[in-house]
């Protein structure tokens, strides 16, 4: 049996302080903020009647049964399909990209038609440079201003020329009528909310909130045998080779007197002019109906900065070349740290491909 520490109660370390704890070691969890959950905290609204996604909209997908069936152990999941609408100037649309969504733009009415109308709209560049280059390729001028250019430079504070492709690859471009977000076989929100799966994965174990690690490193690294780290790299060691790059955001909450504000969950709003993202109507997460008041969050990207709460890195060639440099330090440190999750690892994850990151690594973890 080992003394492990679990770094963040988040779903990275909460799936690994579960099955750690079931495998008979000692475990440990301290977190930073006053709540478990990480960014899939949800807390009920009395004012609303629903369940709010306090920072930001999760929406639970995958194609693994591995991992469906492992978090439906947790929790019953109801049937939300996520279904967005952008809003640029007084027109909404259909989004992703559909048929309904060319018909609306375009006139185009089949298949046919539309792919022959993108097939005109597309700009001859055989070997794009940037996202910008790359959706001009794809879809053409109109689409891109109407869906892409604002809301992209707003969300990275960059404009896309200066921005890699693959920030937009996993967004689908559809020739029927499908406006599921994503493509995945299930899909859901919990029902009760996400905060009741960290209290399932969690129970039992010996947890301590506001507790910050990076404040006393050496200090919690003599009290273990082994430290699982979800923070962020570069806080880990102090910023020694300066901080990676990442966009935060900025959230503002509003009780409406109204029982439905967008009659929808997500509106995008892509247009740069307006300031934020996009506006989450929450009581459609939970499909709740009733109810005279409703509440809503305006999502604003924020620049970072240490303190804030980091969300999505940013792949810049200089914070790269810095996270080499941290990644070789974090190499040194195998067999007392594994670092892990979105922060850990500097990268892009959704729910279900923390969950199987974790997973994975606890199929290589030897006890």
């Amino acid at each position: 049996m080992s003394k492990i520490l679990v770094v963040g109660a988040g779903l990275y370390g909460a799936v690994c302080a579960h099955e750690l704890t079931a495998r008979g070691h000692d475990v440990r969890v301290i977190e930073m903020r006053n709540h478990i959950g990480g960014n899939c905290y949800t807390r009920f609204s009395d004012e609303a009647g629903c369940h709010e996604h306090v920072y930001g909209a999760h929406i639970f997908h995958t194609n693994s049964q591995r991992i469906w069936d492992y978090v439906n152990r947790f929790a019953a999941f109801n049937h939300y399909v996520n279904r967005v609408k952008v809003r640029h100037g007084e027109a909404l649309y259909s989004f992703p990209i559909n048929l309904f969504t060319l018909y609306q733009v375009f006139g185009v009415r089949t298949p046919d038609e539309a792919r022959a109308r993108l097939a005109a709209e597309r700009e001859p560049i055989s070997e794009p440079a940037n996202l910008e280059e790359y959706c001009l390729s794809l879809v053409g001028r109109r689409i891109y201003e109407l869906f892409i250019e604002g809301y992209t430079a707003k969300q990275w504070n960059h404009h896309p020329r200066e921005l890699s492709a693959d920030i937009i690859k996993r967004i689908p471009i559809r020739f029927t009528f499908d406006d599921n977000y994503f493509n995945d076989r299930w899909q859901g929100i919990p029902i009760g909310g996400y905060t009741a799966i960290f209290e399932k994965l969690l129970d039992g174990i010996p947890l301590e909130l506001g507790i910050d690690f990076d404040a006393d490193r050496d200090f919690w690294l003599s009290r273990a045998d082994f430290v699982i780290y979800t923070g962020s790299l570069d806080s880990f060691f102090g910023y020694t080779d300066g901080p990676l790059e990442y966009r935060s955001l900025r959230f503002e909450r509003e009780i409406l007197d109204t029982p439905d504000f967008q009659g929808n969950a997500v509106v995008n709003y892509t247009e740069r002019s307006v300031p934020f993202t996009r506006i989450l109507e929450h009581k459609h997460f939970d499909l709740a109906t009733g109810g005279e008041r409703t509440l809503i969050t305006r999502e604003y990207p924020d620049d970072w900065a240490p303190g804030k709460i980091p969300y999505y890195p940013v792949h810049t060639p200089q914070t790269l070349a810095r996270l080499d440099r941290y990644r070789a330090r974090a190499r040194a440190l195998d067999g007392k740290v594994h670092f892990g999750g979105r922060l850990g690892e500097f990268r892009y994850y959704d729910m279900h491909q923390v969950i199987g990151a974790a997973l994975a690594w606890l199929d290589k973890f030897s006890d």
